[in-house]
């Protein structure tokens, strides 16, 4: 299944039935990726008195509550709301959902004894590229990023002046496989937050930060089209499944 894209005065060809997931999915155990010291996501049969919505348990159906943090638990795409003293929902702030996106790799380097994404790094990895959506793969790259356990670790994070580049070149949607483009601990200073949407000028409302996810070794650097697929929360963040699928 493929589709022709037009975009920019450029014509891209892409096969819809060869998506490259890189979420990480939410499951209902301690084996789930975590961070922000909250325990695992829940997912269990609801219970009501002698009810158990459970089939193995006698009922017609299986009928399951979930509890979960999006920002502790899984992939998760968030608008500006994360910061912002108003209520802003992902749900109204995201409008489209499909990008042309870049993929860069990035090894973080070592400053006053944190791991850091640099200006630098950045500037060489994207290379004079403006996409729409630009997603940052770190390394190493190891597969347990999907069980990880990052409360109390200082994740490496993206430093303040980096973020300005990145919004200054146009990205409007950011991905990383992280759990926070700021430092674990930073005093609620969230540099990186505000400085790509703009916080203290005029605030990029539309443009989006997604975190935790995942992107194998064997997918290459270089171009994408992107697929931001979101749960409709009217929070300010919630569960997401960005899909990339690969220039033809």
């Amino acid at each position: 299944m493929k589709a022709i894209i037009h975009h920019n005065h450029k014509e891209y060809q892409i096969d819809l039935s060869e998506p490259l997931d890189i979420s990480i999915a939410i499951s209902g155990n301690d084996k789930n990726v975590n961070a922000w010291y909250v325990g695992p996501p829940k997912i269990a049969p609801h219970v009501d008195g002698n009810f158990v919505g459970a089939i193995a348990s006698g009922s017609s159906t299986n009928f399951f509550d979930i509890s979960f943090n999006p920002h502790a638990h899984g992939t998760h795409t968030e608008c500006i709301g994360h910061i912002s003293k108003e209520h802003q929902s992902i749900n109204q702030q995201l409008h489209q959902f499909f990008h042309f996106a870049e993929l860069i790799t990035i090894t973080p380097q070592e400053k006053n004894g944190d791991l850091v994404i640099t200006r630098q790094q950045v500037v060489e990895s994207m290379n004079a590229n403006r996409p729409q959506a630009l997603i940052i793969r770190t390394l190493p790259n190891s597969s347990d990023k999907l069980y990880r356990k990052y409360s109390h670790t200082n994740p490496p994070y993206i430093l303040e002046d980096a973020m300005e580049y990145i919004r200054d070149s146009g990205v409007e949607h950011l991905l990383i496989d992280l759990p926070s483009v700021d430092k674990e601990k930073d005093d609620g200073n969230l540099l990186a937050h505000k400085a790509f949407w703009n916080y203290n000028g005029k605030t990029r409302l539309r443009a989006t930060i997604t975190e935790f996810v995942y992107v194998e070794d064997a997918i290459k650097d270089g171009p994408y089209f992107l697929n931001l697929q979101i749960a409709p929360f009217e929070n300010d963040a919630s569960p997401s499944r960005p899909v990339m699928y690969k220039i033809l």
